[in-house]
């Protein structure tokens, strides 16, 4: 009898677990937030300092991939209209200061700057840059899924003049 107690406390737990991790990749392809559509105003658009496109880094990863444009402006960056990641949970995006970046430890060996959280997967959005950054010296723009620590994708900027 305590066997079959036993068997069944542990079938739930596994189950439990299962379910939730199911549920937390499943839940955002279920359920996608609508697009963002975010505009910048006259003083955002200033002069551009870079450009870049997202990349999908890893092909053999079919998750975790990225597209669209990204404008670096004095004090904003800003997602273009054509902007799409694949869905996860926590994404961040992070200026960083090395060239190329194509894999996770590019981005946890360096000291970027976190812009802020990803507020759709789809879609225009902007995130202010904060005040004394030097530009010139962030080479790339990154999704990084914070809460798995696992680069989603990045961007290699091309400074303008």
């Amino acid at each position: 009898m305590k066997r079959i107690i036993y068997s069944f406390l542990i079938g739930g737990l596994l189950g439990a677990v299962a379910g939730f991790v199911l549920g937390t990749f499943a839940f955002p392809y279920i359920f996608p937030p609508p697009p963002a559509a975010e505009t910048l105003t006259q003083e955002e658009k200033t002069t551009v300092v870079a450009r870049g496109l997202f990349i999908h880094a890893n092909p053999a990863d079919p998750v975790h991939y990225g597209k669209g444009g990204v404008t670096v402006y004095e004090n904003v960056l800003h997602l273009g209209g054509d902007f799409e990641v694949g869905p996860g949970p926590k994404y961040h995006v992070y200026l960083v200061p090395k060239a190329q970046v194509r894999d996770s430890d590019d981005v946890r060996q360096t000291m970027f700057i976190d812009l802020g959280r990803l507020r759709a997967f789809k879609g225009s959005q902007k995130f202010p840059i904060p005040d004394g950054v030097d530009l010139k010296k962030y080479q790339s723009v990154v999704i990084w899924c914070e809460q798995f620590g696992v680069l989603i994708s990045p961007a290699d900027l091309a400074f303008a003049g």
